[in-house]
């Protein structure tokens, strides 16, 4: 099974303009960025069907996954790296029975350990936790805390990924507690310059590895 990559794990904002996503997008893989997770919440399936379809190959040329959150069909249908699963999105046995075993399966686990170590057991490819702080996408998420990345750590073996309000005056602090990617979507994409945002993203990994 392939290893999901550490570093910034960027995550789209949803948006009709798909010429400003692919744009956005293009910019945070030049940046740096590590993966992606297209995340739109619309009934506009076609919209959907073609902006997944454009991510896909665009993030292929920059040799970086592109990860489909929550639908697993949308996930199949575009041919992505992967999808990434919520408390009701299916299971990791129907993703894995559907995509295989070359694709990465992800699993929000929020602030449970007793779920990631499920997800884990059931072949998932990483799990991640959060919120820890609050965040703009989902302000009234219930709060994690780093200890719950430290206990992971010593657990899990699974690339363990940081979600919620992550920012560059916080993020480092993630990493040190055992994050291996943090998810990133406001403080990347909401950026004055979005390439020189993911750039410094990846300069906390470098620090915390120079430590």
């Amino acid at each position: 099974m392939l290893e999901f990559p550490g570093g910034l794990y960027a995550i789209t904002a949803e948006t009709a303009d798909t010429a400003q996503l692919l744009r956005d997008v293009e910019a945070v893989l030049s940046g740096g960025a590590a993966a992606v997770q297209y995340r739109d919440k619309s009934s506009d399936v076609a919209r959907r069907h073609e902006q997944a379809s454009e991510l896909v190959a665009l993030c292929h040329r920059f040799g970086v996954p592109l990860i489909v959150n929550d639908d697993l069909r949308l996930a199949d249908l575009t041919d992505a790296d992967g999808v990434h699963l919520g408390r009701d999105d299916g299971s990791v046995r129907e993703a894995r029975i559907i995509l295989g075993k070359e694709k990465f399966v992800g699993v929000s686990c929020y602030q449970s350990l007793e779920r990631a170590l499920a997800a884990q057991t059931a072949g998932a490819s990483y799990v991640a936790f959060g919120s820890f702080f609050p965040s703009p996408t989902k302000p009234d998420a219930a709060r994690a805390h780093p200890e719950l990345l430290r206990a992971a750590a010593t657990q899990i073996t699974l690339p363990l990924v940081a979600i919620g309000g992550i920012t560059l005056a916080n993020g480092l602090s993630l990493i040190e507690a055992g994050a291996d990617s943090l998810a990133v979507l406001s403080a990347v994409f909401a950026a004055p310059d979005i390439r020189a945002a993911a750039h410094d993203f990846n300069q906390l990994f470098n620090a915390e590895t120079e430590d």
